[in-house]
């Protein structure tokens, strides 16, 4: 599997200075983290989500949750863990039958509503587990934390040698942790805690929707989540505590939750993606990669703004190259800044291994030209 597989060879080339590597479930955490990308969410209970996930990877799908939680009722709980069942079998027979098709399955998360249900999907599950990349842990804090990374650890000890690693994704989205007064001491004992389990924390999401609820807020497709300022200075603080280079942490924006109507009359649709795309752009600025999406539509708009363009590319590459001890700065190849090495390094390292997940394009070429024409021309 890999980013934007549905071009043909020829567009791939016109379009990529660097393709995308390939990758699946078994490749290293370092690039997996940053190959989780746009995270589409799946109701359990939806009928035919195995038949979408095989339908969906034409048009470029890589990242798949299957929700157990919010988009779940009270009531359907054991329904929806049946569900997860049929699909996941579903998608084995698929890969029996399709030896070529094991690689090409997007990331297959759960996520789950409670540290009992993980354990107890872990042992039913069976030898269906391997199809999983991990599991997503909602309403994650230090209290609850614990149980749900020790069932992680627990099986990643006693999986036989040939199985994939299984992951957790925690989801900070509490109201200890947006609550001022409540909100450092929660993010730094969380942190403390991920540490212990730091081989098995595959990203840390953060969930503004439910941030928002508690302040009565919705932001509108032409408002950044970063516009709304209880949720902006939160995500601040998660990133100066997550997202320290010496962390390692990847950190996943929040959900974007409008996917538009083609034929409103106020080009809505337009709109919406327009917010997305925006949406997106600051979460890059600030160092996330990695967004919750609800919508096929919202895939490769998502996909397209992680890569990378050629002259960041060029710049850290040369600042990689030079970190020798030899100079300090020295100008761009393109002629319009100057690159100090130390001060700019680990950001160069970051655009690399991004560039790895999601290519460098050529020079003149624009995350747009990898958007459908008749929906996008607007961008």
């Amino acid at each position: 599997m890999k980013y934007f597989d549905y071009l043909t060879q020829e567009q791939e080339t016109s379009l990529f200075y660097s393709p995308p590597v390939t990758f699946n479930h078994r490749t290293s955490k370092e690039l997996l983290a940053y190959a989780v990308g746009a995270a589409l969410y799946m109701p359990a209970t939806r009928a035919s989500v195995a038949e979408d996930i095989v339908k969906l990877r034409g048009a470029g799908l890589v990242t798949v949750i299957i929700d157990l939680e919010d988009a779940i009722g009270d009531g359907e709980v054991c329904f929806a863990e049946e569900s997860v069942f049929r699909h996941l079998s579903f998608l084995s027979a698929y890969t029996e039958n399709e030896p070529e098709a094991e690689n090409g399955l997007p990331l297959i998360f759960i996520r789950v509503r409670s540290p009992e249900q993980l354990q107890q999907l872990i042992f039913r599950l069976g030898s269906l587990i391997t199809m999983l990349t991990g599991f997503v842990f909602p309403k994650f804090s230090a209290e609850n934390g614990v149980d749900f990374f020790e069932a992680i650890a627990d099986y990643n000890s006693s999986r036989s040698y040939s199985a994939p690693v299984l992951y957790g994704m925690p989801i900070l989205e509490s109201a200890p942790i947006i609550y001022r007064e409540s909100r450092i001491d929660n993010l730094l004992n969380i942190r403390n805690l991920l540490g212990d389990y730091r081989d098995y924390v595959l990203n840390v999401r953060i969930g503004a929707t439910d941030f928002s609820s508690l302040f009565g807020l919705r932001r509108s497709p032409d408002i950044s989540i970063y516009d709304l300022t209880p949720i902006r200075d939160c995500i601040s603080d998660i990133i100066n505590v997550f997202g320290r280079v010496e962390e390692g942490y990847v950190i996943s924006g929040p959900v974007w939750e409008y996917f538009g109507n083609k034929g409103h009359r106020n080009n809505y649709f337009s709109r919406a993606m327009e917010g997305l795309i925006r949406e997106v752009t600051l979460d890059k600025e600030n160092g996330i990669i990695g967004k919750t999406i609800i919508h096929p539509s919202q895939l490769r708009p998502v996909q397209a703004l992680y890569t990378v363009q050629h002259e960041e590319y060029v710049d850290a590459l040369s600042i990689v190259e030079s970190n020798d001890g030899s100079r300090g700065v020295f100008k761009s190849e393109y002629f319009n800044k100057m690159n100090e090495i130390k001060p700019h390094l680990n950001w160069a390292k970051r655009i690399l291994l991004r560039s790895q997940v999601y290519g460098v394009l050529h020079e003149q070429q624009h995350f747009t030209f990898l958007l459908p024409e008749n929906e996008y021309s607007h961008v």
